[in-house]
């Protein structure tokens, strides 16, 4: 339910009432109990979110934050190093191609 803002024109007095969507607007000022009341437009309430993300990375349960992290260290390519080593071995130079490829006659 929302709050509503009111101000009586005749004494000036504004006042909040929470109050149902489908209620009728109220009439009544409760300090100088005159009809003469209008409902302002109200700003309603701000939304704030904290935090670097939202639900994937601020509110997931602790269990579910360490499985992820697990998984993401378990897919992660190879370091720097081993990728290096590999492409090293996989290159062999001209000589080396030609003395395995040739068989000795």
């Amino acid at each position: 339910m929302p709050t509503y803002d009111y101000e009586c024109t005749e004494c000036g007095h504004a006042f909040e009432k929470f109050q149902s969507i489908t209620a009728p607007a109220t009439r009544k000022c409760p300090a100088c109990k005159k009809n003469k009341v209008k409902r302002l437009i109200g700003a309603g309430a701000g939304i704030i979110f904290k935090g670097s993300g939202f639900y994937q990375t601020d509110y997931r349960s602790s269990s579910y934050k360490q499985a992820a992290e697990k998984d993401s260290k378990a897919s992660s390519p190879k370091s720097t190093s081993d990728t290096k080593a590999d492409k090293a071995s996989s290159k062999k130079s001209p000589n080396e191609s030609k003395a395995s490829s040739t068989k000795p006659s």
